[in-house]
């Protein structure tokens, strides 16, 4: 018992920090697709113009693809390959949590019949209201003008300015981990 109680503390902090990954990814891809002969790329404008985010998120977006890219050996061109294209969407996520027990109070007072004791708890449930985002990068085939890969990322990004940098970088990152498909990632 005494040990199950020691490693107690160190399992619920195991949970806690695997439940709260950042980022949800999934990936898909056209099979047919020889993801070898793409060498260089650029942004769709058109399709990026229609995201539904502000400039500046949009271009902290594509810093962080263009950087993926290059590093894992690609080119930006005026004459490319591919083409990548961004668009987001976003959900409102309602949680209620009806465990937030607590003493509402203990002690002398006066009532509607006079003075008295009691006790009590306070059972209110507690409401969070997050935004939730879903962040989809394609990678299109220039030539044949169809959609070979899509990957898909699912979280939260904080509004304090000087977080969210960092969690755009860590979203693009999660997702493109995934680019090529069936490299051992």
């Amino acid at each position: 018992m005494k040990n199950t109680l020691n490693i107690l503390p160190i399992l619920i902090l195991t949970l806690f920090i695997s439940s709260c990954s950042s980022v949800k990814v999934a990936t898909d891809y056209d099979k047919e697709a020889d993801f070898n002969s793409y060498k260089t790329f650029a942004f769709f404008k058109t399709g990026i113009d229609k995201a539904d985010l502000n400039d500046l998120d949009k271009r902290r977006i594509l810093r962080a693809i263009e950087a993926e890219l290059i590093a894992k050996g690609f080119t930006k061109s005026e004459n490319p390959d591919m083409l990548v294209s961004i668009f987001t969407k976003s959900q409102q996520r309602v949680d209620v949590y009806n465990n937030t027990w607590g003493w509402g109070g203990f002690g002398p007072g006066w009532g509607g019949y006079g003075p008295g004791w009691g006790w009590g708890f306070n059972n209110q449930p507690t409401v969070s209201v997050k935004s939730e985002g879903t962040l989809f990068i394609d990678l299109i085939d220039m030539e044949k003008k169809e959609l070979i890969w899509q990957g898909m990322g699912t979280g939260y990004i904080s509004q304090k300015m000087e977080k969210k940098e960092a969690q755009i970088k860590e979203f693009v990152m999660k997702i493109m981990e995934k680019y090529p498909p069936g490299v051992n990632q």
